[in-house]
């Protein structure tokens, strides 16, 4: 196994996933997307070899990843495996072996996840958000939207599928689970602790363009997907629509030929936000983050509703390039 680690401006958090991966015995290429914080510097001084991707093409996390094994497969030609980090993440030593493992015992198995933690998960209210976003359980994944970009994953089963989509910007990670799935191969988180996050988001602003980038990556997804056995995002675009936009132009649009009547719909975010109160509530969440949970799921939906906006345009313009949020 080697490792791949992506980032653009990640700061001191670079050098300990750096480090992590080091401390897990893996070999690993570093490849930055227009770092301009001396993120490369800091991968030369640990002697991690660095690949500069060129400015000339877009950047893309899909994009990094893919150059990023070929690097690895023309340094290491006998890797089986690639496990994939971002540079904001710091890897668990044990998980590398524990991937490795599964991977023996599952041999149709293309992709293996694990328990990813935040780091400061009191650090702010986006922390907490994280936090809750990163719980679910381990076993076999068919929601591929519970599948991120650090994973481990077989070689042979990436470069059969093609890997990453470069033209997805955004959910790229969950878009390769479904072409995975559709080849019959299997992803499967294990219970095994795989990473720690840094989310640094302090910010509303920052949480709110990685909402409208979530709602890129419906669109998108559903695009490319929705529309086979796995309906990938269909439910998530059409909440983005209902939600987002057509219940707010709807109040609008009524709001003088029903002299105000139609603001009544707007009990209907009411009815949203206690539904996913209640979800969270069964799945053992507090009561305190999953009424945060709920609140911001209400905010989110008229992001994401933007976020399927902006893909309609970059579809009609012909080009894609990444949503970044800090």
């Amino acid at each position: 196994m080697a490792a791949v680690v992506i980032g653009r401006n990640e700061g001191r958090r670079l050098e300990a996933s750096l480090r992590s991966v080091q401390d897990a015995g893996l070999p690993l290429v570093y490849v930055d997307s227009g770092s301009s914080d001396g993120s490369r510097d800091v991968a030369r001084s640990l002697a991690v070899p660095v690949l500069d991707l060129d400015p000339a093409r877009p950047f893309s996390a899909a994009r990094a990843r893919n150059e990023g094994l070929e690097a690895v497969r023309r340094r290491w030609p006998e890797t089986d495996y690639v496990q994939f980090l971002d540079g904001d993440c710091v890897l668990d030593p044990l998980f590398p072996s524990a991937a490795m493992r599964a991977f023996e015992k599952e041999p149709d198995c293309a992709i293996i996840t694990g328990h990813l933690s935040e780091r400061s998960p009191n650090g702010s209210g986006y922390h907490r958000l994280c936090a809750i976003e990163w719980q679910s359980p381990a076993g076999r994944i068919d929601n591929f939207a519970a599948l991120g970009g650090i994973m481990a994953a077989r070689v042979a089963a990436l470069l059969a599928v093609g890997g990453f989509d470069q033209q997805v910007i955004a959910g790229e990670d969950s878009e390769l689970g479904v072409r995975v799935a559709l080849a019959n191969f299997s992803v499967i988180k294990i219970d095994q602790h795989m990473a720690i996050h840094d989310a640094q988001m302090h910010h509303f602003g920052e949480w709110w363009r990685r909402s409208v980038r979530a709602g890129h990556a419906f669109a998108q997804r559903y695009a490319l997907h929705g529309r086979t056995r796995f309906r990938d995002c269909r439910r998530e675009l059409i909440s983005a629509v209902f939600w987002g936009g057509a219940i707010p132009m709807a109040i609008l649009l009524l709001l003088w030929p029903t002299r105000g009547i139609s603001l009544v719909l707007l009990a209907g975010y009411g009815l949203l936000a206690w539904r996913v109160y209640r979800y969270y509530l069964r799945r053992g969440i507090s009561q305190s983050d999953a009424a945060l949970a709920a609140r911001f799921m209400v905010y989110s939906k008229f992001a994401n509703f933007l976020g399927v906006l902006r893909y309609c345009m970059n579809r009609l313009r012909g080009q894609f390039r990444i949503i970044e949020y800090k």
